[in-house]
């Protein structure tokens, strides 16, 4: 084709066109030669002066996990491994029903934990057996300190035939004191467990002079109220609880807690107590326990054996809150059983009064008796026990303000 006056030559550039409107291909055309035209050239870098041809480093593989979020997907999360979403929800109520589980395992740990105990507490608590021993018009206020009065009856209440044979306790109705024991702590220093000769000689609310056992006795028309006021009018000193057992509750309490180790200084033996036992330290059972607080055959008859009662009775106190016994379950709970159910406290007495009172007992207190100034006989009443009236005195003034008992004042 002939160029016209305008036109251009062959080397004429892609946008000239004849007047025909057919695009001229230019010189060594081709697609390759089109493609040249419209592909940007990649950057030149500028080697340095003198150097060679540039060397690319290859690759270095990344052996470390890619994160990737939580919206992408699939994939290792912000804190933890890869998790697979399938998208039907499946993960998500596994890991629901896992957390439902761990929270009833907590629920029903809280429930042994607390609410089982508990039950069993309100439940020990109601068997407790309950007199009104510390209600009376006239009382003493309330002083400095605290004093449980524990009374150790003869009552056969819970005994058979066979019991009261083998226990030697005979078959007497009603009952009397076989045990009076003061427990004083003080508040501050050390308990002090106080026993008060039953036959001591006080004025007894209703019948006059006589043996302060005979303020318990029911036949005279005594009980737990008349003791505690006839106690407290003697002494000045307030009591704040009181607790009462019988022979068959001790001699249950001592077999719940696997017997009581003695040790008597010399060999025992009272037929009318059910007693035959060797010197040296021995494990005594129930029965032969109840033999060993009651007997008088010994040189001092009634005040050896309100010493023996005090020894005793802190050795099992000891030995039923031990954890040897606590944490044993067949040891604790006959203890709990057989103690609720025979003990007599005071109306506004507690479970937690006689734990309290244990407690206390393990405090490593001191043992004494009211002191003794004379034990004459006297005509209608026997033999009887007067006190020593400075010593007395002495002591029951620290009680009554919360001071420790004075070594002046302690008897053997």
């Amino acid at each position: 084709m002939v160029d016209g006056p305008h036109g251009r030559g062959r080397g004429g550039s892609a946008d000239d066109a004849d007047r025909t409107g057919v695009f001229r291909r230019p010189p060594g055309g081709g697609a390759d030669e089109i493609e040249k035209l419209f592909r940007p050239e990649p950057p030149r870098r500028s080697a340095p002066s003198g150097a060679g041809p540039t060397r690319r480093i290859p690759p270095v593989e990344d052996d470390r996990p890619v994160r990737r979020s939580a919206s992408s997907g699939g994939g290792r999360g912000r804190h933890g491994p890869p998790r697979d979403y399938d998208g039907s929800g499946r993960s998500r109520r596994a890991r629901e029903q896992r957390r439902r589980r761990r929270r009833t395992v907590l629920v029903t740990v809280l429930v042994v934990l607390v609410l089982v105990p508990a039950v069993f507490y309100f439940w020990a608590d109601s068997r407790l057996n309950r007199v009104p021993a510390l209600d009376y018009e006239g009382r003493l206020e309330d002083q400095p300190g605290t004093t449980y009065m524990i009374v150790g009856s003869d009552s056969r209440e819970g005994l058979t035939d066979e019991d009261m044979q083998n226990l030697r306790t005979g078959d007497a109705a009603g009952k009397r004191t076989d045990t009076i024991m003061v427990l004083y702590v003080p508040e501050s220093g050390r308990p002090t467990i106080i026993s008060v000769p039953r036959d001591s000689y006080v004025e007894i609310p209703g019948l006059g002079q006589n043996k302060i056992n005979a303020a318990f006795a029911e036949d005279l028309g005594g009980g737990p109220t008349t003791l505690v006021q006839t106690f407290e009018q003697a002494s000045g000193v307030h009591i704040d609880h009181y607790v009462e057992i019988g022979f068959s509750g001790f001699v249950d309490i001592v077999d719940a807690v696997g017997g009581v180790e003695m040790c008597p200084e010399e060999a025992m033996v009272d037929p009318k107590a059910g007693l035959d036992i060797e010197a040296g330290c021995q494990e005594m059972d129930g029965a032969t326990a109840l033999g060993y607080v009651r007997t008088r055959a010994s040189a001092r008859a009634d005040l050896d054996r309100i010493q023996r009662q005090r020894e005793f009775f802190s050795a099992l106190v000891s030995k039923a809150t031990s954890p040897g016994t606590l944490v044993n379950p067949f040891r604790s709970v006959p203890l709990v059983v057989n103690g609720t159910d025979t003990f007599v406290v005071d109306e506004g007495d507690h479970l937690s009064d006689l734990a309290g009172m244990a407690l206390a007992m393990r405090d490593d207190p001191a043992t004494t008796a009211v002191p003794v100034g004379a034990t004459p006989t006297l005509p209608g009443v026997g033999s009887v026990v007067q006190w020593d009236e400075a010593r007395s005195a002495e002591m029951f003034g620290a009680m009554q303000e919360g001071q420790p008992i004075p070594e002046s004042a302690m008897q053997d």
